[in-house]
């Protein structure tokens, strides 16, 4: 096999496979070559310490199954600038905001997840997204090569047939619910304060006296807080319009926006920079507190609804559709859909317990079909005190797979299981076409796929 001059002279100038020397301790290595790229020893104990943070399992021996993960990962990558595949920044964006969240929920807080990577939180950002964007490279990859995979009734149910029931997954209890809310009225001198404590903090920054991410840090009632209240950059579409038309009207960093009112509550903006159509800003956002008789009014008003349904006198769908305060749910009879990232039922009717809200997910556990809940507080995703009765309209519970009820999901394991037979071909013959070194104390691995050590 005939290599390149470039591949040869890294060779060379890599013989030893380690650099980085620092008072005479090897703080880095490369452990393996995969064509013209390496493969770190940092980027082995990076990928394991993420791996961790996700609470997935790992599969056998770390320090061979990482390597090869990360080998794979370049070969598509490789693959990713033959095909010419390019990502939304946008789409690298929203992810990165999901991501970062998650962690500093699963370690705790911010200072605990700097302290678990050894690093701040702006370097675990920029790593968190230089990987997205490359996931993102891989799956464009992968939908070009192998996504248009297509199987008849036939060869789906001869696929369910050949899995020994054990290997069927088991459907956790979902249900379809409907939901009615009403808001409570917030008296003006509560929003009045919550407005001049904005124009307090805009008068400080422009005066000099505080920076706006301090304020931020200590004030704002939003998850950005940690972050100083920087959003990380986003185009049109990321944001809410309200806060969106104020922030892209901005074009002084020194400069802070009016007060701003959306869903969330109320605002004021701060450019940090814009790229084009994109833009970084930081805000800081109160919510006005809502007082216990606005809450009870609100429980007052829906309890005379439900009454009305109980009686016959206007349906569960009519109400959800005229009197509720609910807009994203009204247009479409009050029917919830599922809009967590990631889940098998985004973008269905369908809730998992744990995918509902948590207010919710108390009420709904035991309800069965048909049965409408007692008014109650809920804290909804804008953040915000609403009162809600809820319908339960379907109810499946918790079962093993079957071909009967859950064709869609068994459809989808098939589609899967060929797409990774054509992507483990692929890549056996993409390994075999590359150039592998893998270092002497890093062999005598079981790898997935054959070929690595020539």
């Amino acid at each position: 096999m005939k290599y390149s001059l470039k591949i040869v002279f890294f060779l060379i100038f890599l013989s030893a496979a380690h650099f980085l020397v620092a008072q005479n301790n090897v703080i880095d290595e490369i452990v393996w070559v995969v064509g013209d790229e390496a493969i770190l020893k940092s980027e082995v104990e990076e990928y394991r310490k993420e791996i961790l943070m996700q609470n997935q399992r790992l599969e056998g021996d770390p320090y061979c199954f990482i390597p090869e993960q990360l080998a794979v990962r370049k070969l598509f990558l490789d693959q990713s600038k033959l095909d010419s595949i390019e990502v939304q920044e946008a789409n690298v964006n929203r992810e990165l905001e999901y991501m970062v969240n998650e962690y500093i929920a699963s370690s705790g807080s911010v200072e605990k997840l700097q302290e678990y990577f050894g690093k701040g939180v702006a370097a675990i950002r920029e790593d968190l997204r230089e990987q997205i964007r490359e996931q993102q490279l891989i799956q464009g990859v992968q939908q070009k090569h192998f996504g248009n995979i297509q199987l008849t009734p036939s060869e789906i149910r001869k696929y369910y047939n050949s899995l020994p029931q054990d290997s069927l997954p088991f459907i956790p209890t979902t249900l379809e619910v409907q939901i009615i809310t009403v808001e409570p009225k917030i008296p003006l001198e509560e929003i009045d304060k919550v407005k001049a404590r904005l124009r307090e903090y805009t008068d400080q920054v422009n005066s000099g006296e505080r920076e706006f991410s301090t304020l931020a840090l200590l004030h704002s009632e939003d998850p950005s807080a940690l972050k100083g209240g920087e959003l990380g950059f986003m185009n049109r579409s990321g944001f809410v319009p309200e806060f969106a038309n104020v922030a892209f009207s901005l074009s002084d960093p020194k400069k802070v926006s009016n007060v701003v009112e959306s869903e969330y509550g109320y605002h004021i903006i701060q450019l940090i920079e814009r790229r084009g159509d994109m833009g970084n800003f930081r805000h800081i956002l109160l919510k006005p507190k809502v007082p216990q008789v606005s809450l009870d009014t609100a429980l007052v008003r829906l309890d005379s609804i439900r009454s009305g349904i109980m009686n016959k006198k206007i349906t569960f769908d009519e109400a959800a559709t005229f009197l509720s305060a609910d807009k994203d749910t009204r247009n479409n009879k009050g029917i919830m859909v599922n809009k967590v990232p990631r889940s098998t039922n985004a973008g269905t009717p369908r809730f998992a317990l744990n995918e509902l809200n948590q207010d919710i997910a108390k009420k709904a556990g035991d309800m069965k079909v048909g049965e409408i809940s007692e008014p109650f507080i809920l804290l909804n995703d804008k953040g915000r005190q609403v009162a809600a009765i809820i319908r339960i309209t379907n109810r499946n519970e918790g079962h093993k797979a079957n071909i009967n009820n859950d064709y869609q999901i068994i459809k989808q394991m098939a589609e899967n299981a060929k797409q990774q037979r054509m992507v483990d071909d692929w890549l056996q013959e993409k390994i075999g076409k590359t150039y592998v070194r893998i270092d002497p104390d890093w062999q005598g691995c079981e790898y997935k796929y054959k070929g690595w050590q020539k």
